[in-house]
């Protein structure tokens, strides 16, 4: 995937697990950020359990990235809430 593709994916991903999670974004720029780490999590939970991680610009990448980032945004808000 290219740079960009990867950034539209977390921009997207982002933005929908922080609708899921909190129900409010955390601004453009770490809900790219966690979305393009989420598609990486996502990538690499998908891969432990025999599934295939993103492949590209496409529905199944993007509901990889959505999990992973849903999973990093739980992670994210459990540290924030102890500190």
């Amino acid at each position: 995937m290219t740079f960009l593709a990867w950034i539209i994916l977390g921009l997207i991903a982002g933005f929908v697990a922080s609708k899921i999670v909190n129900r409010q974004g955390e601004g453009v720029l770490l809900d790219t950020m966690l979305g393009i780490v989420g598609a990486i999590v996502g990538g690499l939970l998908f891969g432990v359990f025999g599934g295939s991680g993103v492949s590209g610009l496409n529905l199944h990448s993007l509901i990889v990235a959505v999990i992973g980032a849903v999973a990093v945004l739980l992670v994210y808000h459990a540290f924030r809430r102890a500190a």
